[in-house]
């Protein structure tokens, strides 16, 4: 792999070593922890308590104790072990996961709302958001998914939910960590952390490097893994006094990636003879990405109320040279995706010999357009939120306010260069390199949000209201066109109603019905609608502390899907790039079912389990011809496209005081490709897949832990999809041995 990266993890542990020579006080862990711990809860949606949970909404925490499990790296799945979740895989690795809730598109997790310690990260989350960065998982210490009428506090995008990823925190005491692992297909992984607390000072530095060659196999050799890296570093202040806790903490991150990715795939034939392998043609494909970010955040409270204010940036740069499509504009076209979907009809059989480098290109349709979609966004803003507690009229009220001023921003370069094949290689043709797609879309928002939920006996009623004032601005910046550009704003109000019922301390039951809202792009007229829904659950929850159960069963009546197209979608995408579609009408029907429970076997030998499932029938409710590659000449009544209609996930235990092992079995129903007639990949379907993953754990002494971990134990390929550009496998058997020290 690329040898240019700075060494993260020497930089990390010299600057904690260096920040605790300088800071040798004794901590105050009395005074010091309740405010901590406050201040920890405001950039959680869901907390950490241990009791039954009162909010309403379908809600899931993933503790670091269960990350700790598998130590997966890969988003994707982490979140199988989510009620409601609807994933499409991509790369194996989960570099760019595409993430949906109660059945919205899951591509590029462009319709839930992304936060990182309660902060949107999204690249630029209203002008375009689809998702090319996700925080590095391995410096996730929780993950929590919310769903329901409390998206509403969580926007922009408010029909699904919200996904907030958890960081590491200020420890209160000296704290640190060193985790080395290696796998197959060159994996490698090293990541330290140290913090401590001195006085009223607190810090953070944590380093984090992952990389491996890849599992596919390059026609001709090469790499086709990737190398990410992340640094983070946290400075907190405790400003506490007998009136008030009140912190101010500052956190610093840079990331980045170099991946040998690629969006080309591959026919079912060549699939089933090797589902790892790539064509020469993607040979010089290759995503690269900066990331850079600062949180500043200032909490201060006592028993009565408290507000949480947070400063932020964000930038993320990224360059995507990669293989798009054949040449277009002659009197013989060709495109990649149906090239693949169908090698053998017509002139298709010719293309796939150019695709797969068996012949050499002879006329100008097949050349081959490689693009590089260079990107650069920043997100920005300033969000306050209040909670009050008092008594009104002598019933309980908690009263929940916040705003956002938000301003986002992406700007488009991209260019493209035509390559020919020769010998069986990729040869650029001797052309310029020449402009595409040069861009801005731009947009300024401003949100608020009030809630208040009133205590009556048992019953917690919550009332909600959220507010999106959008400002979006769209710029041609070709030489030439800088005059077309275009200005917009949008207003909406979302109300949502919902209430929790304690039948007992450990059963209660809860309802909600809240209004969603999808943002169209600055880029498009007035005439592409907002997406807009009324969402409807219903569900029951149970906690004794050792047993924990949630049923819930939802509703989604959509006025308006909306859906984009983009590269990741399809190569029909090339000419329409980041177009948005309407569909009209349509609806989402589906139950969600999590349970666990942990038996003890004997006084030496714990045994937990855990169970969930979830059942989502989604279609269309009125008939229309669309553009959109995923949808074509649909039919009332047709299904919406790559949405598993059964979904199940599986853990089992076994935990003593100095090992444990566990095992996760998934099970992900067959997904439709596409719902109508009329457009590539109509009909397919990718097969109902199971996948089973191990790991096992041994604690040496008080400080050292080995593990080992078995990803897809019995290395089970099926197609998980066939798009961007044809069939793409799951990651296959991994497997990966490590050793932790703690101190």
């Amino acid at each position: 792999m690329k040898n240019n990266k700075i060494n993260y993890i020497t930089l990390a542990v010299s600057i904690a070593l260096s920040v605790n020579v300088f800071a040798q006080e004794e901590t105050q862990p009395t005074s010091q922890a309740s405010a901590s711990d406050k201040f920890s809860e405001r950039i959680q949606i869901l907390g950490h308590q241990e009791k039954l949970r009162t909010e309403a909404g379908s809600a899931t925490l993933i503790g670091e104790l269960e990350l700790e499990k598998f130590k997966f790296d890969d988003l994707n799945r982490i979140l199988y072990s989510v009620p409601g979740v609807n994933i499409r895989e991509e790369d194996g690795y989960g570099l760019r996961p595409n993430i949906g809730f109660r059945g919205v598109t899951p591509d590029r997790s462009k319709k839930i709302t992304t936060l990182e310690d309660g902060i949107l990260i999204g690249p630029a989350p209203y002008s375009a958001p689809a998702a090319y960065y996700f925080p590095i998982i391995n410096k996730i210490t929780a993950l929590e998914v919310f769903k329901g009428p409390a998206a509403i506090k969580y926007g922009p995008y408010t029909v699904a939910g919200a996904l907030n990823l958890v960081t590491r925190q200020v420890p209160d005491v000296a704290e640190g960590a060193i985790d080395i692992a290696l796998g197959t297909d060159g994996y490698g992984k090293a990541i330290a952390h140290y913090g401590n607390t001195h006085g009223k000072f607190g810090y953070l530095v944590e380093a984090i490097h992952i990389e491996a060659d890849g599992f596919k196999e390059l026609d001709g050799g090469g790499d086709t893994g990737f190398d990410k890296n992340d640094i983070q570093v946290k400075f907190k202040y405790d400003f506490s006094n007998d009136n008030y806790d009140q912190i101010l903490q500052l956190k610093l991150d840079y990331a980045d990636e170099d991946s040998d990715e690629t969006y080309l795939g591959l026919t079912d034939d060549d699939f089933r003879d090797n589902p790892n392998r790539r064509y020469v043609t993607s040979a010089n494909d290759r995503f690269t990405s900066d990331h850079e970010q600062a949180h500043l955040t200032h909490f201060i409270g006592n028993d009565k109320f408290d507000v949480t204010t947070n400063i932020y940036r964000n930038n993320f740069d990224r360059s995507w040279f990669r293989l798009d499509n054949f040449q277009q504009g002659g009197f013989i076209e060709a495109d990649l995706q149906e090239v693949l979907a169908n090698p053998e009809e017509g002139l298709n059989a010719a293309f796939y010999e150019i695709l797969t480098g068996q012949r050499d290109s002879s006329i100008a349709a097949e050349n081959l357009i490689i693009v590089d979609n260079k990107r650069k966004f920043f997100s920005q803003g300033i969000q306050t939120e209040l909670y009050l507690y008092q008594d009104l009229f002598g019933k309980k009220n908690v009263f929940n306010a916040g705003i956002r001023v938000h301003k986002d921003q992406i700007k488009r370069r991209h260019t493209e260069d035509t390559f020919l094949i020769r010998n069986g290689e990729l040869v650029s043709d001797g052309s310029e390199t020449r402009p595409t797609t040069t861009n801005l879309e731009e947009t300024t928002a401003i949100s608020v949000f009030f809630k208040d939920t009133i205590t009556l006996n048992k019953l917690d009623l919550t009332f909600g209201l959220r507010g999106e004032f959008i400002d979006g601005f769209f710029q041609n910046q070709a030489p030439g066109e800088e005059g077309n550009f275009l200005q917009k704003d949008t207003t909406v109000w979302l109300p949502s109603f919902s209430g929790f019922y304690s039948i007992s301390d450990q059963l209660g039951v809860f309802f909600g019905i809240h209004e969603g809202f999808i943002p169209t792009s600055p880029a498009e007229p007035t005439d592409v609608e907002i997406e807009s829904s009324i969402n409807y659950e219903l569900g029951a929850r149970y906690n004794n502390g050792n047993t924990k159960v949630e049923a819930v069963t939802f509703f989604h009546d959509i006025e308006n899907l909306k859906e984009s197209c983009s590269a990741s979608v399809s190569s029909a995408c090339t000419d329409i790039l980041d177009s948005e579609f309407n569909s009209g009408e349509a609806s989402l029907l589906g139950f969600e079912f999590s349970a666990q429970h942990t038996f003890a076997v004997s006084d030496s030998f714990d045994l937990p389990i855990s169970l969930n499932y979830t059942y989502t029938k989604g279609e269309f409710e009125e008939d229309f011809i669309s553009d959109f590659p995923l949808w074509g000449e649909v039919e009332s009544g047709d299904s919406l496209p790559y949405l598993p209609e059964h979904q199940l996930t599986f853990k089992i235990g076994l935990a003593a005081n100095d090992w444990q092992v566990n095992l996760a079995t998934r099970y992900t129903d067959e997904l439709l490709e596409a719902s109508g007639e009329g457009v590539t990949l109509s009909g397919a379907k990718t097969k109902a897949i199971t996948i089973v993953d191990f790991s096992a754990s041994y604690d040496v002494n008080v400080n050292s832990n080995v593990y080992f971990k078995v990803d897809n134990i019995f290395d089970r390929q099926e197609i998980v999809g066939r798009r961007p550009f044809g069939a793409r496998p799951g990651k296959p058997l991994t497997a990966i041995v490590g050793y932790k020290y703690s101190f």
